[in-house]
């Protein structure tokens, strides 16, 4: 671990689930693995820790970006590939009253 910063995770988030395009879906994050566990607080029964770089989250455009960017501070990091995306297969409006179809009408 370079300088006590601890190890960080590069990676392309994935879409909100309330995104139905890739718009604001695209960049790159810097995030900081915790560096202990969440313990229990007795008094307020919350869990919590000390780990303050567990909330740093850091955006780039690029992938280059924040690797330069974790190279110059000197972070160790690792970068998750990008999960393949499946080809959408568009669909017609017409073949729910298609005859002959399979399936029953779902509304």
């Amino acid at each position: 671990m370079a300088h006590g910063k601890g190890l960080a995770r590069i990676f392309q988030p994935p879409k909100s689930a309330m995104q139905s395009g890739r718009a604001k879906a695209q960049g790159w994050m810097l995030l900081f693995e915790p560096s202990e566990a969440k313990a229990l607080d007795p008094l307020t029964g919350w869990y919590g820790s000390g780990d303050m770089l567990g909330q740093v989250r850091l955006h780039f455009d690029t992938r280059e970006q924040a690797v330069a960017y974790a190279q110059a501070q000197g972070i160790a990091y690792e970068v998750e590939a990008t999960p393949a995306r499946a080809a959408m297969k568009p669909k017609v409006y017409a073949e729910n009253f298609r005859f002959g179809r399979a399936e029953n009408w779902s509304h």
